[in-house]
């Protein structure tokens, strides 16, 4: 799991860890408490995820699931951007899960039952992203990668995403302001609430699991409905 220990990553890593898997985090700098077996990664430096990937299949001896959850982006107008910040961007949220990938699949092509790949996708790669223009293309790309690699790996290795909407975490605030501004946000959405990260951590487990061997190569939609159409906050027509 890259990126495993704060927000929807640690969510994710509770659900496959009270599933009973050996859940291994990854991230630039360690949380302190975390109750997960932690290696310092760049998912960015292809030399750091190889060794990475070397390190874990030499201390458990296989690689089952690779969840691919590092990214996000702080909110700069891209007007107010630069080259350099869109690069780093992008490298963090396409280049290095593909890196990621890269490196798992090599290990899972080799071993008896093969192995997933999940990609922790957005809703922001579908739609528009102001402020965040080069994270929702990065996205945009990693559903693209995600189906490529389905084709290219079967069919001893699964590759799917989990495309999320809005995640109540313990940052909430810095994205969606205050305690109300989440209230109102939630009523935009269909289900009436921003998801949980183990919400998310349910839907990457379901496509990690035998029960999904079917599944390679698609989305799973986790956004409690999506997003109403804007302009149905202002028609009068009755729509039911």
């Amino acid at each position: 799991m890259t990126g495993g220990v704060r927000g929807v990553g640690a969510g994710i890593s509770a659900v496959f860890a009270a599933q009973g898997a050996t859940v291994v985090t990854c991230a630039r700098r360690p949380v302190e408490g975390s109750p997960y077996e932690f290696h310092s990664c760049d998912v960015r430096d292809d030399d750091s995820v190889a060794a990475l990937i070397k390190t874990v299949t030499d201390r458990h001896g296989r690689l089952d699931v690779v969840v691919n959850n590092a990214g996000g982006s702080p909110y700069v107008l891209a007007a107010d951007s630069s080259a350099k910040f869109n690069t780093k961007i992008v490298e963090l949220n396409l280049l290095g899960p593909l890196s990621v990938a890269i490196h798992a699949n090599a290990v899972m092509q080799s071993q008896p039952g093969g192995g997933s790949i999940i990609n922790i996708g957005s809703v922001s790669g579908r739609r528009p992203t102001p402020g965040t223009a080069p994270y929702g293309a990065a996205k945009a790309g990693m559903e693209s990668i995600t189906s490529t690699l389905a084709v290219e790996w079967a069919p001893k290795v699964r590759v799917n995403s989990v495309v999320v909407g809005m995640v109540e975490t313990e940052q909430s605030e810095l994205f969606y302001g205050d305690a109300d501004s989440i209230a109102a946000i939630s009523k935009n959405v269909p289900l009436g609430r921003l998801a949980k990260p183990d919400d998310v951590g349910w839907a990457a487990a379901f496509l990690a699991s035998d029960v999904a061997s079917y599944i390679s190569g698609a989305s799973l939609e986790v956004h409690g409905g999506g997003e109403p159409p804007h302009y149905l906050a202002t028609t009068t027509a009755d729509i039911k």
